[in-house]
Formats: structure tokens, C-alpha cells, sequence
């Protein structure tokens, strides 16, 4: 026995409301879907920078004050951030994988790791 078709016609909606913002509603007609991103010099104009005093810094100059925050400590080895310091090499590190390695470098390549640094260490 053959299973009987049966046509109909399918009436869909003009958008689905399980979407939450249909790109008919965000991008009315003649208008791209593109972000409008704005220049440097645009920003410039927009600031009015004449009025701001001269220490403060903006767009236009560079001068501006220290950061107040502390820098932060990166391994010397992988340069991800190290929240440990080997106190015999005095060298960074992130794990104890790092570790291992900072521990059986000769002295002249702490040496050098420290040199990179600028840091001032002379190991005994």
C-alpha cells in the first residue's frame, strides 16, 4: 500500500520568532549590515581637544602621567604570567613544568634571561 500526498500550501511567516532581532527590523531598507566605525580624525573633531587643559591627556598628545596599577610579572621562560619567583636564579616562572627547566639551565643562561630582563643579578 502507497502512502496517499497530500499537497498544501505552506504559508510562513514574514520572520520567526524564535530569532531575537530580525536583520529586517536592525537594518531597515538601504541600510548595510556593516558597522560604522569612527576615524581618528573624526573622534579628533568630535572631542573639541582645544578646550581640555594641556596636562591632561587625549588623542592628540602623548603625555600622561605613570600608571598607578603594578606592572605585571611575566616567566622569562613562556611569557605567560608568573606568580612564582625561583629564589636561587631569581628568574620568573608560570609552572612547575618552567620550573623544572629554570632549574637545570647552566648560570650563564640565567644570566643572560636576567640581562633580557634588566635586571641586575649577579649569581653566586
Amino acid at each position: 500500500m502507497e502512502a496517499e500526498v497530500v499537497e498544501a500550501e505552506l504559508v510562513l511567516p514574514a520572520y520567526f520568532s524564535f530569532k531575537r532581532i530580525q536583520s529586517h527590523e536592525k537594518y531597515p531598507k538601504g541600510q548595510s549590515s556593516a558597522r560604522r566605525f569612527k576615524h581618528l580624525k573624526q573622534i579628533i573633531q568630535a572631542e573639541n581637544f582645544q578646550n581640555y587643559p594641556p596636562d591632561e591627556p587625549n588623542y592628540v598628545n602623548i603625555e600622561s602621567p605613570p600608571s598607578m596599577h603594578p606592572c605585571k610579572r611575566i616567566c622569562d621562560i613562556t611569557g605567560y604570567e608568573a606568580p612564582y619567583l625561583d629564589p636561587r636564579t631569581k628568574l620568573r616562572y608560570a609552572n612547575t613544568e618552567v620550573f623544572k627547566i629554570i632549574r637545570s639551565l647552566p648560570n650563564d643562561h640565567v644570566q643572560r634571561y636576567l640581562s633580557l630582563r634588566n635586571a641586575a643579578v649577579v649569581l653566586k
